[in-house]
């Protein structure tokens, strides 16, 4: 039977999965729920995932969700390429990447991204800005991190490119829009404050049927 993926178009968490399938080779359905309608909130899909959020995989008669277990358990199923490391201390490394940007990325940046997306919050300058400084450090780590490499751990990509890359993805989207302005959020252009992140965010967009991951509504 087909790996099925339920996704969301835009969801960062989402998107680790898309990129993880793809660069491992591996065929899967799309099925794309569209969050205006409701349809991750509809009993079915409650069925597979009762937090009614994105992503949810279902390989045969197994159901899983949250992103980095997804991805876990697609790397031991399905082992080549490895994405989780060849050795205990790439593992090791890895983790630490990924357990990074669980702690300090995403909650930070939940709280420049919303506000700007959804237009609530934008009063809230200095709870902002402090949400950006830490984004800005935590940039400047993973920017010291590609100084001489060209991925995060080791020499090819592996989960902490691809648990990483979409966050990244997603504040700088947020970064561009006309409301970001006048945040003074420190971003962009990111091939001046960032360099090493940028060159890496370029190899990633440039991997075979990366565009197939690409959150649809964004091309609009």
């Amino acid at each position: 039977m087909a790996i099925e993926l339920y996704w969301g178009s835009g969801s960062p968490f989402a998107w680790r999965v898309m990129l993880t399938l793809e660069v491992k080779g591996l065929a899967y359905e799309s099925k794309l729920l569209e969050f205006s309608k409701g349809e991750n909130k509809a009993p079915a899909y409650l069925l597979l995932n009762p937090r009614g959020k994105v992503p949810t995989l279902k390989d045969g008669d197994f159901v899983l969700y949250e992103s980095l277990a997804i991805m876990s358990y697609l790397d031991r199923k399905y082992p080549d390429p490895p994405l989780f490391g060849k050795t205990p201390e790439e593992t090791g490394l890895i983790w630490r990447a990924l357990a990074e940007c669980e702690s300090y990325v995403v909650s930070a940046g939940d709280k420049v991204v919303r506000p700007i997306f959804f237009g609530k919050g934008l009063e809230k300058v200095e709870e902002i800005q402090q949400a950006a400084q830490t984004l800005r450090h935590e940039l400047k780590m993973i920017d010291e991190r590609l100084a001489g490499s060209h991925w995060l751990v080791g020499d090819k990509i592996s989960a902490a490119d691809i648990g990483v890359f979409p966050l990244v993805q997603l504040l700088l989207r947020a970064a561009s829009k006309e409301a970001a302005r006048p945040l003074n959020l420190g971003l962009l252009p990111l091939a001046q404050t960032f360099p090493n992140v940028a060159r890496w965010v370029q190899r990633i967009e440039a991997l075979p049927n990366y565009q197939r991951t690409y959150p649809p509504h964004w091309r609009e």
